[in-house]
């Protein structure tokens, strides 16, 4: 009953005008700020650690900002998957570093798109999707019904969906050397055994390498993207990845990520996921989160 529940009020949402989405998500964040509830709690742990030159007034301004963003992207990204592609496209209102993806996109080597959970990251998988190939790592939600909504959304813009095991990293790797495009989302806080601690915001996070991997498997290109919501729809943002990201030395080519992660967050700090337990794996033992977080 709960899953049908959400599902079918996941659907209602896809039936909103975006501006109108985008008023009742806001309103939701403002209920969910006022409230304190676990998404308010770790924000401000988060922006704490990473801002600690801001003010508390300043940081208490970023999280409630973060929270109206939050209920945006919650409201309209049903809306997102329910609408066409062509929809889409006129959602978007200006592409920064259009030449550098142009350039990309004509060079006989495969690109390595490094999405974080800033924006909207699932505007950019659907709209490259439309430019050219793209092959993305998948893992299915534990709900069929918005699996099969998700899934058809992502596939209906022509993205090849691939599981998050050894044979979708093989896929990737493939795709990747017949010089066609991948999608990847680094921020996520990956098993021991799948990354190594590297600083972010100049704290111990336990970071991915398989980008790293990728890199140095598939011998590719890697740029920077973001969807970040404006009036009217989103404007992509693609920037060069840092140098250091190709290192063949592996903790200098994940700091460097890290680093280039945090470039494309200072687009636009409140719309960066920090609700998210970026933090929870600590070298020394440390525990931010409360139980109660």
């Amino acid at each position: 009953m709960k899953n049908k529940l959400l599902l079918l009020t996941l659907r209602g949402f896809g039936l909103l005008p975006l501006a109108v989405g985008r008023a009742v998500g806001r309103t939701i964040g403002r209920l969910i700020y006022v409230l304190g509830i676990g998404p308010v709690r770790v924000a401000r742990i988060n922006l704490r650690l990473c801002y600690p030159e801001m003010s508390e007034s300043q940081r208490e301004a970023l999280c409630k900002g973060r929270m109206l963003e939050f209920g945006q992207a919650f409201v309209e990204t049903p809306r997102v998957w329910s609408k066409s592609s062509t929809w889409l496209q006129n959602k978007i209102v200006g592409v920064e570093g259009m030449a550098l993806f142009e350039a990309a996109v004509a060079d006989p080597r495969g690109t390595l798109l490094v999405v974080p959970h800033q924006g909207n990251w699932e505007v950019v998988g659907l709209w490259v999707s439309k430019q050219t190939a793209m092959t993305s790592l998948y893992e299915p939600p534990k709900m069929p019904a918005l699996d099969r909504w998700i899934k058809s959304s992502r596939e209906q813009s022509g993205a090849t969906l691939v599981p998050t095991d050894v044979r979708g990293v093989a896929a990737l790797i493939k795709a990747l050397k017949r010089g066609e495009t991948s999608g990847i989302l680094p921020d996520q806080v990956p098993t021991e055994s799948g990354g190594i601690m590297a600083p972010f915001m100049g704290i111990p996070a336990r970071t991915m390498t398989l980008v790293t991997n990728l890199v140095q498997r598939a011998h590719c290109q890697v740029l920077l993207c973001a969807a970040i919501r404006e009036p009217g729809g989103w404007r992509l943002h693609f920037l060069p990845a840092s140098e250091a990201v190709f290192s063949d030395q592996q903790e200098v080519a994940v700091a460097a990520l890290n680093t280039d992660v945090e470039r494309l967050v200072a687009l636009a700090p409140e719309q960066y996921q920090w609700e998210y337990k970026r933090f929870r794996a600590q070298p020394d033992g440390r525990q931010y989160y409360a139980k109660s977080t």
